[in-house]
């Protein structure tokens, strides 16, 4: 794997004495030896199994190896995971960068509860060749449990009760609920994580490993690449070679400086490492009011439309085509890109506008080195933000509201909306009360075109545009919500993000409550036109779906954050249509 560097020329100072100052102090080799005070000292020493999970796992190699071969001797035709966040990303990331296999079963994530996403991957499968992986590290995890339930009973019809338990594995930390269930419900196996790895550094450790070797990688060869990258990151290594302590320095740097949205370009084989590092860098950076911002999925644009808060960070194998690679790519769209150091060194450049860290892989099984690079680099990133990157305080504020709002419809037979501000076209947008008062003082009229444009124009330098889809992820969802994004960049010169919920609630969930205020988000909130009872809870997927979008929403509210609401009444594809003509209209307006 190669690094290419390009930083301009103004932040060479700082960068360069911030490296200095990890030399003179030893933080590197402190960083080694879990030393808490490398960050907050706030625990910090209790997670760090990430640093020497390569080694472990590359012992137990063989056993992955008779997975992956008792996976294809099995006639398996599919693996479905269950499983959110740190659970989901890695494998997510195998399934869609490795090429498919013949003799090897294909791997689908599902971490979604939309009734649509359920019944999408439930269409695929043929359960008498599927086996079923529920991942989940603390085993309590919702909407992981909510799937179990759901597919155990699928499989309870088709098997019998004593049968359906061989068709499922777990991976979890030893003790959880979760390793309870596999026991009594007769799993065929239950792999324990290491309790010392948070779920989002646990890609190289079972949680990635197993569906990795389930669906035919060697992951054997993984790790030794993983282990070329652990061994040039080790304090041994002079710290301006050292590329994890490199990257983190730049972006921490960077970030002090006002450029802190991390702008993903991936040539078309890498789309799916953007998810999991904006999990890595927004999950461990996004507290305490600070932290960086990633930008994922955001078609590239002109020069013109970019403000001075922006990074961008290339993902290409070497053998991509040129028009595919990132650098290419920002020079065909009018950037002014100058060659990179040739012996993989920090280039600054007078004339460069953007910064941009730009990775080659070799091939697919460069992945583990990729891993591991950018989870050291964000533990230093977090230490020079000045915060712990293996927490995340503001997670559970969401969740419980969630669970709140789902207990008061178990009595009540309802959920309670936020206020109504104007219904239109079957589109409904609602507004907490602060939003609702700050909306209405700026809106020049009571529509919903109105009130987009209101709620746009709070957009300022600096800030970044949210859209959080509760929605099927749905290639057509997905191009309308592209539309959108491209719009209000564009228009107010910001950086833009999607989520689809409730997945992004396990991402860059905690980044929107404790990160910067500098966010304005649009929830939209989609009718489902088909859902499902879920076995045994009196309650059905969309409804809890829903639950956690106006859980999320009021959290949100209570932590002043710019938002508005929209709900889209019957067709989802034709209210999104509507919407996208709506915020033009209004954008059009703030210009």
């Amino acid at each position: 794997m190669r690094e290419e560097l390009l930083v301009p020329e103004v932040f060479a100072p700082a960068i360069t004495e911030r490296l200095a100052q990890w030399e003179r102090d030893r933080l590197v080799e402190r960083l080694w030896a879990g030393e808490a005070s490398v960050w907050t000292g706030d625990g910090e020493d209790r997670w760090l199994g990430w640093l020497r999970v390569v080694e472990q796992e590359r012992a137990r190699a063989p056993m992955y190896a008779a997975l992956r071969e008792s996976a294809q001797r099995a006639g398996i035709a599919h693996v479905l995971l269950l499983g959110m966040g740190g659970s989901s990303l890695a494998p997510e990331v195998f399934a869609r960068v490795f090429p498919p296999r013949a003799d090897a079963p294909t791997l689908l994530v599902l971490d979604s509860i939309d009734p649509g996403d359920v019944r999408a991957v439930e269409e695929r499968l043929d359960l008498r060749r599927t086996l079923i992986l529920v991942s989940s590290k603390s085993g309590t995890t919702m909407e992981s449990n909510l799937l179990l339930d759901y597919f155990l009973d699928r499989a309870k019809r088709a098997f019998g009760p004593e049968r359906a338990g061989e068709r499922f594995l777990a991976i979890t930390d030893p003790g959880t609920p979760l390793s309870e269930i596999a026991v009594r419900q007769g799993f065929r196996h239950c792999f324990y994580g290491i309790e010392s790895i948070g779920g989002r550094y646990s890609a190289l450790s079972v949680f990635g490993l197993v569906p990795a070797a389930l669906m035919g990688v060697d992951v054997g060869r993984l790790l030794e690449r993983a282990e070329r990258m652990v061994r040039r990151c080790r304090p041994e290594v002079p710290i301006a070679e050292n590329p994890g302590v490199v990257f983190g320095a730049i972006l921490g740097e960077l970030a002090r400086r006002g450029r802190d949205k991390i702008t993903v370009l991936a040539s078309p084989g890498l789309e799916a490492f953007g998810a999991w590092l904006e999990q890595l860098l927004a999950e461990s950076t996004g507290k305490e009011g600070t932290g960086v911002i990633p930008v994922e999925s955001e078609l590239l644009g002109p020069p013109g439309v970019y403000g001075r808060d922006r990074v961008f960070v290339g993902f290409q194998f070497e053998s991509d085509p040129l028009e595919d690679r990132p650098l290419d790519r920002l020079r065909a769209a009018g950037h002014s890109i100058p060659t990179p150091s040739s012996d993989g060194g920090v280039r600054f450049a007078a004339a460069l506008e953007h910064p941009v860290l730009q990775l080659t892989l070799s091939d697919v099984y460069d992945l583990g080195a990729a891993f591991f690079l950018w989870e050291m680099a964000t533990a230093v990133l977090g230490a020079i933000l000045g915060v712990n990157p293996f927490d995340q305080p503001d997670v559970e504020a969401s969740k419980a509201e969630a669970r709140a709002l789902a207990r008061a419809y178990e009595e009540r037979g309802a959920l309670s909306r936020p206020e109504v501000l104007v219904r239109e076209e079957g589109l409904v947008l609602f507004a907490d009360e602060g939003n609702r008062q700050q909306v209405s003082a700026r809106a020049r009229e009571r529509s919903l075109q109105g009130y987009l444009r209101a709620h746009l124009e709070r957009l300022q330098e600096g800030d970044y545009f949210a859209l959080l889809a509760y929605l099927e992820r749905s290639d057509a969802h997905r191009q309308r919500l592209r539309a959108i994004r491209q719009r209000v960049r564009d228009a107010r010169r910001v950086a833009t993000t999607l989520g689809f919920g409730p997945r992004f609630l396990h991402s860059t969930g905690q980044l929107h409550k404790g990160g910067p205020n500098t966010g304005v988000f649009l929830h939209v909130i989609g009718s489902d036109a088909w859902d499902s009872d879920i076995p045994g809870r009196p309650y059905t997927f969309g409804l809890i779906k829903r639950a956690q979008a106006y859980g999320d929403f009021a959290v949100l509210a209570r932590r002043g954050r710019r938002q508005l609401g929209v709900e889209i009444e019957g067709d989802g594809e034709a209210g999104l249509a509507r919407l996208v003509e709506a915020i033009e209209r209004a954008l059009a307006e703030t210009s």
